[in-house]
């Protein structure tokens, strides 16, 4: 038997948690020297001057001092270590801290915060089986609730990203060739009605459609350059219809299929030329007055986009999962 390769899927850097955040920030400030030796930490204090809550503060102080660099002493809190360790209790509310080590996401709201996390994570197992999000190791990665953890896996499923089981567990399903065929069947009527119904910035497409042919030919695409112009056609040519409820169902439609592209892309297949091509000749055929012909013309591209991704699912069925994948998902088999 031929044994399977793995795949090296590129997972983009996952944000620090906060507890991992507020430790790189007492860290910094402790090397500084705004924090000195014998500086007395109380998480009360430090919960209010970094806003956070003092459990992520208390886990925090606790990597703090298995490195080291603060220790337990006889009173409340700990003490930073060093040359001179007199306790020395400042105003922590009031002190200078350095707070531009915290990262970007830091103060927005949780499930923001890990949004794009979760949402990469899942998308990286949607090729290579059933997979079940388990909800407590979500929130104890990233440090959250699990009411955060729900909130966020319920703005994912309205993406198509994952589903409720019948025992009301949450599964990521894999996005085998019929539920793909199923789903492009879907974009041939939802997103042609939307194009006949567009309303598109002329000359926002034809910028679109110049820039698709200045493609150098030398060259491949790059995965985000193809994904720049695919979402600006999709949001002119589709996204401009009047129809709220059309842009709705279209939106959720298509967002596991970009999730599957990404995966394809991560792991080495090239994006496609000719689709790009393919989306020209609609603007064309939009531009000449002819929508009855841009319609059929975009059911073409369709089935095309539709031929090639099949295709390049057969070639990553031999591809084993990623050895990475996110402690959360487990594999859940068929059931």
């Amino acid at each position: 038997m031929t044994r399977k390769a793995t795949a090296a899927v590129v997972s983009d850097p996952q944000p620090a948690t906060l507890f991992e955040a507020a430790a790189d920030l007492l860290r910094a400030n402790i090397a500084d020297g705004k924090l000195g030796a014998g500086v007395v930490l109380q998480e009360s204090a430090l919960s209010e001057r970094l806003s956070m809550s003092r459990a992520t503060v208390k886990r925090a102080l606790s990597i703090l001092a298995q490195e080291g660099l603060i220790r337990k002493f006889s009173g409340r809190g700990y003490l930073v270590t060093g040359s001179d360790e007199t306790p020395r209790r400042l105003d922590l509310r009031t002190l200078d801290l350095d707070l531009e080590t915290l990262d970007d996401t830091v103060g927005k709201p949780n499930w923001l915060r890990i949004q794009d996390a979760v949402e990469n994570a899942l998308s990286r197992c949607l090729i290579f089986g059933r997979y079940r999000v388990v909800e407590a190791l979500v929130a104890q990665e990233f440090d959250v609730s699990r009411t955060v953890v729900r909130d966020v896996l319920s703005r994912l499923q309205e993406r198509g990203l994952v589903q409720k089981s019948a025992s009301s567990r949450w599964v990521v399903e894999p996005l085998t060739a019929q539920r793909i065929k199923d789903k492009f069947e879907l974009r041939m009527v939802l997103e042609v009605a939307a194009l006949y119904s567009s309303e598109p910035d002329t000359a926002a497409l034809v910028a679109l459609a110049n820039d698709i042919r200045a493609l150098p030919e030398d060259r491949p695409v790059a995965p985000e350059t193809w994904f720049d112009l695919d979402h600006r056609f999709f949001e002119l040519a589709i996204l401009s219809t009047p129809n709220q409820d059309l842009i709705h169902y279209v939106s959720a439609n298509r967002g596991a299929l970009w999730a599957l592209q990404r995966v394809l892309f991560s792991i080495g297949l090239p994006p496609d030329r000719q689709s790009l091509l393919e989306l020209c000749m609609v603007i064309d055929l939009l531009q000449a007055g002819t929508p009855t012909a841009a319609a059929s013309m975009l059911s073409t591209h369709l089935e095309n986009a539709l031929n090639r991704t099949i295709a390049q699912l057969k070639i990553v069925s031999v591809i084993n999962p990623p050895d990475d994948l996110a402690p959360y998902l487990v594999p859940a088999g068929d059931g």
